[in-house]
């Protein structure tokens, strides 16, 4: 640890927090559907795109009508790029003829992508073609987060309005979302990496000369043992930046490349890494104070993000103390920080980037749905590798993915509500609202189907022989790459213990399954919820109202994620990174 790591995590937070307020308030802007800047060049390209699609803009929706839309969308772009990769082989942009995608393969990706998880079984560079990086991938990158923010916003509304049957329109939503958000946004951001050195081109692979012959032997499926002399090694290419720009901005986190923003075509300098990482947080920390402008209370915005900056500091703070600790099982080696050297555990990790950005961008990127990665989360010791996993585990809340985080933390603010209304013996109220059974279930039920997804596909895959082949370390650490596997697809995020091999027909099937149930049928409750507020009436304050926008409300909300997820998933935890810890400080590896 130094005094330069912890000012960096510093300087980051202090950026988020002056950036969370304008963005909040331009988001309350384009979905009040109030004038803004880009009005004069934007709202002629979306009376168009209306005029030719037969949305009625005027006309909104019911919850059941707005869940309807979304899953209709969603289902026809998964089934959309399910046919570009079968097909790719025989589609433009393929400048190193890569073949058609293999069909159990092409279901995960088409699922990921649209369930903005990015769970990549595949090395990209060497399965993905150009036009299917762009016009499947990337298409997706943009549409799945401006999902996310329509879900986001049609909770908001269900808890700003009073008496009424309606939550917006979907297809208004999505096309703001898209067009005065996501792809504005990312236009700049994407010539900013070009200027930093992200590349951004459509020729082939490059070609370059080995300075010595590399001889390689490998064994086929008939046992027959082939040698072979490299001379030369190919480069990979291609347009990376404008999928970079999306990958962070919309929480996505598919890379470019297999080594993602360790990758120097994707992330070359810290500057790149820094702002990466904001554009990670920005939307999801800028909606928490969109839901304060729009429901009226803007210090109940401020206590969500509060409570959100508090699980996102403690975690940051113990995995770089944990990171720069070191590996006890070293013996001799120099894990010290120096001048010359970062200190800890460096193995996994971009020297460019140290230990410190390198525990920022995984509890940035475990904290939301991104699932980039700057550093391999397998390579992180015992206890190190438990804090991404534990973010993903608390629900990806802790401003969590564009939309996604503020609708699942709401759904804890209502639990946090209920449980501080049986502790005073009183209806719990919540902005103006009663909480009633109804809500409550619907709660519970968008927050049970994750664990349940989680614990009971890692359950089978660890006894099973096609789970249990993919691993690569026995062991407890064997059953975090499968916990974590099932985990970051349930979860949305789309990271990995990436010494798991899961391009196989258990995982590809499976995971997929696992990235449906996390994203469409935990966010139908949520729908369902925003509709039952809109009905109410508003109820005036009391003096028995429990306040939802001061420190304590923060901590006890705070204490609920926590609570919930330390109860859950705590056994499973104990059977993998803390047993593995626990061994590794006794002398044993895995």
């Amino acid at each position: 640890m130094s005094a330069n790591g912890w000012f960096q995590i510093a300087l980051f937070f202090a950026m988020v927090l002056v950036l969370t307020k304008p963005i909040g308030s331009f988001l309350v802007r384009v979905f009040n559907r109030e004038r803004t800047l880009l009005d004069p060049v934007l709202v002629p390209v979306e009376k168009l795109i209306y005029r030719v699609t037969g949305v009625f803009a005027d006309k909104e929706m019911r919850w059941t009508e707005y869940g309807f839309a979304m899953l209709l969308f969603s289902g026809v772009s998964l089934v959309l790029l399910y046919l570009i990769e079968r097909t790719q082989a025989w589609l433009p942009l393929n400048p190193e003829h890569l073949g058609n995608v293999a069909p159990d393969l092409a279901w995960n990706t088409a699922i990921s992508f649209t369930t903005n998880t990015n769970w990549q079984s595949y090395v990209p560079e060497s399965t993905m073609s150009y036009f299917t990086q762009m016009a499947g991938l990337a298409y997706h990158n943009f549409t799945s987060a401006a999902v996310g923010i329509a879900l986001a916003i049609a909770l908001i509304r269900g808890i700003a309005r009073k008496e009424s049957d309606t939550i917006g329109n979907f297809w208004v939503d999505l096309t703001r979302g898209l067009l005065w958000v996501l792809l504005p946004a990312c236009l700049v951001l994407s010539l900013v990496l070009v200027s930093q050195g992200v590349i951004q081109n459509f020729k082939p692979y490059a070609k370059a000369q080995l300075v010595e012959a590399q001889t390689i032997t490998t064994t086929g499926a008939d046992g027959k043992s082939t040698t072979q002399t490299i001379r030369e090694q190919k480069i990979p290419l291609g347009p990376v930046a404008s999928q970079e720009a999306i990958k962070e901005l919309g929480t996505n986190g598919g890379g470019f490349f297999n080594a993602n923003s360790a990758h120097p075509f994707e992330n070359p300098t810290p500057l790149t890494n820094l702002l990466e990482m904001l554009m990670i947080f920005a939307i999801p920390a800028g909606l928490t104070a969109t839901l304060g402008a729009m429901t009226g209370s803007r210090l109940h915005g401020w206590a969500v993000f509060g409570a959100m900056a508090v699980m996102f500091l403690t975690a940051v703070s113990l995995l770089y103390v944990l990171e720069a600790h070191g590996n006890p099982l070293l013996k001799g080696a120099d894990q010290q920080v120096s001048a010359m050297h970062s200190g800890g555990n460096m193995e996994g990790k971009e020297v460019r980037f140290g230990i410190a950005n390198s525990a920022l961008f995984a509890t940035v990127t475990t904290d939301t749905s991104c699932g980039a990665v700057n550093t391999m989360h397998d390579s992180l010791t015992p206890l190190g590798g438990m804090i991404p996993l534990v973010n993903i585990l608390l629900g990806e809340v802790v401003f969590g993915g564009v939309g996604s985080g503020l609708y699942g933390m709401i759904v804890f603010v209502i639990i946090t509500v209920f449980l501080a209304g049986l502790m005073v013996g009183r209806t719990p109220e919540y902005l103006g609202k009663k909480i009633e059974a109804y809500d409550v279930k619907m709660a519970m039920l968008s927050i049970l189907i994750f664990p349940i997804t989680v614990l009971c596909f890692t359950a089978i895959a660890t006894v099973s022989s096609v789970g249990v082949a993919g691993i690569s370390n026995p062991g407890p650490h064997g059953f975090t790459q499968i916990l974590y596997a099932y985990t970051s697809a349930a979860g949305n995020n789309g990271s990995g213990f990436a010494g798991i091999s899961a391009n196989s027909h258990w995982y590809n099937i499976t995971l997929g399954v696992a990235m449906i149930l996390g994203r469409f049928f935990g966010v139908i409750p949520v729908l369902a919820l925003a509709g039952n507020l809109a009905r109410k009436k508003a109820v005036p304050e009391s003096a028995g109202t429990f306040p939802v926008t001061t420190p304590l409300f923060a901590l006890l909300l705070t204490a609920t994620v926590v609570i919930v997820g330390a109860l859950t998933f705590f056994p499973a935890l104990s059977l993998g990174p803390v047993l593995e810890h626990l061994l590794m400080n006794a002398g044993k590896a895995f």
